[in-house]
């Protein structure tokens, strides 16, 4: 099934164990898009993050923040845009980490930043925000068994999930399709795959939201 003309910039996003770069990649080889990863293992803040957050906060949130808009100046440079792009992250969430780990004065200095940069990003045409319950998430990153992630506990898991859930209640910068997914498995199961790509192509307005059983 081939989407809109209109969809082509894809963002898949969620808080981690939400599925978000596998539903990307399978999205991008569907559309023979190009795709673009977050890359969080060329972090060197994020291990030590993970065992002293309050020491290493700034600067896992700096890198990324740096990381993500040369990834997305790239791709304007070099005009992928023409075509269709695929996506794991949104730009504009960088700061919902940031709010959630840094203290006040790191805040400050991170939002000034933060703010000189955001205009250089692209905006999407479809921003897909997929959802979880907060043990859901845990079992999924505790099966993915990446070593740096091993200290996260289900609270901060918690936190992050109902972060998201804040921030995309009030985003309207793109069109905004929300997926439970905790009954949904777009990787092994062609039919919920289809079924996802059937209720973007029949989106009207700027939000609509999409889970088993609909």
């Amino acid at each position: 099934m081939l989407l809109p003309a209109r969809f082509r910039y894809i963002v898949v996003e969620g808080p981690m164990g939400a599925g978000k770069t596998s539903l990307a990649q399978r999205l991008a080889s569907r559309l023979s898009a190009e795709l673009v990863l977050e890359a969080p293992d060329e972090n060197p803040f994020l291990p030590r993050f993970y065992e002293e957050p309050t020491r290493h906060a700034l600067a896992t949130q700096l890198f990324f923040l740096f990381q993500r808009i040369q990834q997305l100046r790239d791709l304007k440079q070099i005009d992928l845009f023409a075509g269709t792009t695929v996506s794991d992250f949104l730009f504009d969430k960088d700061a919902l980490f940031a709010r959630l780990n840094l203290a006040d004065d790191e805040l400050h200095l991170y939002q000034q930043i933060y703010n000189q940069l955001a205009p250089q990003a692209p905006v999407p045409d479809l921003v897909i925000y997929l959802q979880a319950s907060h043990r859901q998430l845990f079992e999924r990153v505790r099966r993915r068994n990446i070593a740096y992630e091993r200290n996260i506990d289900e609270r901060y898991l918690g936190m992050l999930a109902d972060e998201y859930q804040r921030f995309f209640y009030q985003f309207d910068a793109a069109p905004l399709l929300i997926v439970n997914s905790d009954r949904l498995n777009f990787v092994d199961d062609e039919a919920d795959f289809d079924l996802l790509l059937q209720r973007i192509g029949e989106m009207k307005g700027p939000r609509a939201f999409f889970s088993r059983g609909d």
